[in-house]
Order: C-alpha cells, then sequence, then structure tokens
C-alpha cells in the first residue's frame, strides 16, 4: 500500500489545477438547480476540502450538490474536475483523488488495484446518478425518429451512412428524410458515456456490433470526434446531417431518438431511465457494500429505456483521517439522500435513485472507516 494514502497534502488539488479544462471539454449543461436549505446527511457540520475527478456526465448534477453540500457545512468544499471516466478512475486509483466519477464501475483488475490506494477492502462503487443516454442528431427538419438498435448500431458502424436509407425510412414513415450523409460523432476521450453506450449496442444488436465494449471508441471505426460530453454535442450541433450519443442533461434542443423496446418505441425520459435501473441485476463476486449493477441492456420491458446509465461515486473503503472520512460520508450520503436526489434532478433531469437504491447506498457509505 502506498506510503501516504490521501494524506491531506497529497489528496487536496488546487482549485486553479481543477479549474483547467480544454475547449471542448467535459462540462455538461444544465440549469442550475435552485437555491434552498441543505442539511449535513451526517447530522453535524464537516469541513475540509473534498477533491474528485471524473464523469462529465454528472456536472450539472455535480454543481447542484456542491452547492447544497457548502451551504449547510460553510466550512466544506468540494472541487470537481469533469474530465471523463476514465481519467477520473485513473487520477483515483493513482491516489490524485479523493473520490471519481464515474459512468462505468470499476473493473475487476481495477477493484485490486484499489487496494493499493485504499487499503485491504479496497474501492466501492457507489449509484450517485440515474440517466438516459440521447441518441441525438441534427438534421433540417427532422426533430423525433424512430429507430431500432440493429439500425442505431448499423449507423454508428457506418453501414448505414445516408438519411433516407430505407432501414430508417421504414419505422419512421411520413417523415421527410434527406439524402444528407450521416456524419457520426463520437468521444475522443475515454469515456464511460460510450462504454454504457456500446454495452447497449453489443446487447441488442449482437450481430451488427461486434465491437469490444469499452470506454474508447473502437479504433476501426474512427470518425469525426470531440473531447466530453460538451465537445461531442457543440460537433453535433454544427454540423447537420450529424449524429451522437450523449447523456441526455446536455443535448438541448438536438434532436432524440426514441428507441425500439419490444413492440414500442420508448421516449427518453427520467422515468422510462429508472424503470431500465429497476430490472438490474448486482454485479456477481463484489463485496455486500459494493453497488456495481448490471444492466439488462436488452429488456423488452414496456416503457423501458435501456440506452442508460448509472453514474457512480467511487470511494475508498477507508480513509488516513477522521476528518476525510466524515467530509467523505457526510456528502456521499447528500448526494444520495432524498434532497441531494432532488436536487440533482432539477438541475440535471436524472432519474432519482429508488428508495431501495438509496437506503442500501446509505449503509455503504456508512461503512467507511479510518484506515488502522
Amino acid at each position: 500500500m502506498k506510503a501516504l494514502r490521501f494524506g491531506r497534502a497529497a489528496a487536496v488539488i488546487s482549485v486553479a489545477a481543477l479549474a483547467l479544462t480544454a475547449c471542448g471539454s467535459d462540462n455538461a449543461t444544465g440549469e442550475p438547480a435552485a437555491e434552498g436549505p441543505a442539511s449535513s446527511a451526517a447530522g453535524t457540520a464537516v469541513s475540509g476540502t473534498l477533491t474528485g475527478i471524473g464523469a462529465s456526465s454528472q456536472n450539472s448534477a455535480m454543481e447542484a450538490w456542491k452547492a447544497g453540500f457548502e451551504s449547510a457545512n460553510q466550512g466544506a468544499m468540494v472541487q470537481y474536475s469533469p474530465d471523463g471516466s476514465g481519467a477520473g478512475r485513473k487520477a483515483f486509483l493513482s491516489g490524485g483523488a479523493q473520490f471519481a466519477g464515474s459512468d462505468a464501475y470499476l473493473k475487476d483488475e481495477e477493484m485490486t488495484q484499489a487496494m493499493e490506494v485504499c487499503g485491504p477492502d479496497g474501492a466501492i462503487n457507489i449509484p450517485a446518478y440515474i440517466s438516459p443516454i440521447a441518441i441525438a442528431f441534427n438534421l433540417e427538419g427532422v426533430t423525433e425518429l424512430n429507430l431500432d438498435a440493429p439500425t442505431i448500431a448499423q449507423i454508428f458502424g457506418k453501414k448505414i451512412t445516408t438519411w433516407n436509407d430505407p432501414a430508417i425510412a421504414a419505422q419512421n414513415e411520413g417523415v421527410e428524410l434527406p439524402d444528407t450523409p450521416i456524419t457520426v460523432v463520437h468521444r475522443s476521450d475515454e469515456s464511460g458515456t460510450t462504454e454504457n453506450f456500446v454495452d447497449y449496442l453489443a446487447a441488442a444488436a449482437p450481430e451488427d456490433w461486434t465491437y469490444e465494449v469499452s470506454g474508447a471508441w473502437p479504433a476501426e471505426l474512427q470518425s469525426e470526434n470531440a473531447k466530453g460530453t460538451s465537445g461531442v454535442v457543440q460537433t453535433v450541433t454544427s454540423t447537420d446531417g450529424a449524429i451522437t450519443y450523449a447523456d441526455a442533461s446536455a443535448v438541448g434542443d438536438l434532436g432524440k431518438a426514441k428507441v425500439k423496446v419490444g413492440e414500442e418505441y420508448t421516449e427518453l425520459s427520467s422515468d422510462a431511465a429508472a424503470k431500465a435501473v429497476e430490472v438490474a441485476t448486482p454485479v456477481e463476486g463484489r463485496p455486500e457494500t459494493d453497488m456495481s449493477l448490471e444492466l439488462e441492456r436488452d429488456t423488452t420491458e414496456s416503457g423501458a429505456y435501456p440506452v442508460v446509465l448509472v453514474s457512480y461515486h467511487v470511494y475508498c473503503t477507508s480513509y488516513d483521517s477522521q476528518e476525510t472520512v466524515d467530509l467523505v460520508k457526510a456528502f456521499g450520503s447528500y448526494v444520495i439522500s432524498e434532497e441531494g436526489q432532488a436536487e440533482a434532478e432539477a438541475s440535471a433531469g436524472n432519474a432519482p435513485l429508488s428508495a431501495s437504491l438509496s437506503e442500501k447506498a446509505k449503509a455503504s457509505i456508512e461503512s467507511i472507516k479510518v484506515a488502522s
């Protein structure tokens, strides 16, 4: 185990360093939640600086969580840099952040690696955010389309290359589809949103999507790309005929596809995303306090939207000081509380955690302790 595990000097990253984001970085858009009273989930005010790095999809929600938490804890500050899920996990596993925001739970090898910085019990993945991934497009005169999984896979696999292709037209009777070329826009950075999207394609359209499920876009399908959520949204917004995948809170006025589930086309919504998570199962072989979830991407459940991500906060099971433990537990508990979830929903439009998920998350966070 590393000698200085999240010591105060090592863990507190400067505000200036965290504020640095490249042009087209991961800042998701969204209206800030209204200010209101918030209480520390731990019951008493805590103080100190908590640092996190990770998923851009969480950024709108994170702004709301920070405001509510810091309002109730005047001596506390949360610094979060939305550099992407992959960057967040790498920073956390190297001891460069006290928690990570990630749109994918830690892989088995990452769970093992976490023991080096977190101690023998490693890390835990706690659901913080549920959101549909929009299949968002910019096509003049068209704001909504019906698409099934094979068609989506063929579009992003570059087998369908124009918008008036028969496979698209057959699902959208009465819609005037131009012969505009399709421009696929994907994430250039390693992304949990990418991993969730291609996981859906691999499960729901296995004959049409045969690429590895990974946070990196398939190398053989390289096309237009941009860094972060805001990067891909900006590129699609400025490109007629473009299509991408992005957290629904960030796509603004872009067109959004309804996805075929069973015999129906399901519109993305927080309720539809939550319904998809309801049928998820715990990942096997994980500790009892870990809450990694395996989503049923090929569900036929009516009203469920399976192109969904569960975004996690990744915490150590133990930290070096009581002050850090108190800060992590208070912030983590606020995020998954009814108030914290309501703030995030108002800001980012995500689906709140169910009562049962929230209760389990609270118990898992309460298990975090000072390293012995």
